[in-house]
């Protein structure tokens, strides 16, 4: 199972290549967006499905939805029209179905520590980007940062809850943290490049973070990440 792990990991880094290459050439290459971009999330959906150890049938779940959710908003903001709003609803759900993932696993004072760490940097580009955004899109970009700064605190909270317990656990929840951190980074950049004067090779920076985050989240599901073959139970 890890080798064909290691071989889906390597087709969707290609497809992942193939999407970024597509949008930074566009013209004749935007074809290979179109079709890479959807098809590393579905490469991503089969590998988090395809759990040896899933930490829960619950967990499981809950990040195959988020996986799912995030395609549709994937599909929404490729397209050539003004779906940016859709986008960010279906990934707002999406990180709902994240959120009930990482919500178990940590006490009361990790989960707000790790909140108000995400809550910071959400504040810090809050503030310089408020001024910057269409009247219209504030509530949603604020609802949305709120949810995205829940769902990547409760990874974080649950990561340093369970660093110390069983080793299977211990790393699929630091993984989880680390897509968590990811994602914040990916829509950090992205929110920067559309609303704070651009930023070069963006497409790069944004799908290269966005993909390494959601790859962590589906390799999170399975306790047998770190590939110890010692029974844990």
């Amino acid at each position: 199972m890890a080798t064909i792990t290691k071989r889906f990991t390597l087709l969707i880094a290609i497809t992942a290549l193939g999407a970024i290459i597509g949008v930074l050439h566009g013209g004749p290459w935007l074809w290979l967006h179109y079709i890479c971009k959807p098809l590393t999330m579905l490469l991503i959906l089969w590998l988090a499905s395809r759990a040896v150890e899933p930490v829960s049938p619950r967990y499981r779940s809950a990040v195959l939805a988020g996986i799912a959710l995030s395609l549709v908003g994937d599909v929404f903001l490729m397209l050539p029209y003004d779906l940016f709003v859709p986008g960010l609803i279906a990934f707002l759900l999406a990180h709902v179905c994240y959120i009930i993932a990482f919500v178990a696993g940590s006490n009361f004072k990790q989960k707000i520590v790790g909140v108000v760490v995400f809550a910071a940097v959400g504040a810090a580009n809050l503030y310089f980007l408020l001024p910057k955004l269409p009247p219209a899109l504030i509530i949603p970009v604020l609802a949305y940062v709120a949810v995205l700064t829940i769902m990547a605190g409760l990874a974080a909270a649950r990561a340093w809850a369970l660093h110390n317990g069983d080793a299977g656990l211990a790393c699929a929840s630091s993984t989880a943290a680390i897509g968590g951190a990811l994602f914040v980074l990916s829509d950090s950049l992205l929110a920067w490049d559309k609303f704070g004067g651009g930023i070069a090779l963006s497409p790069l920076w944004v799908l290269a973070s966005y993909y390494a985050a959601q790859w962590c989240i589906a390799r999170s599901v399975d306790c047998d990440i770190s590939g110890s073959q010692q029974p844990r139970r």
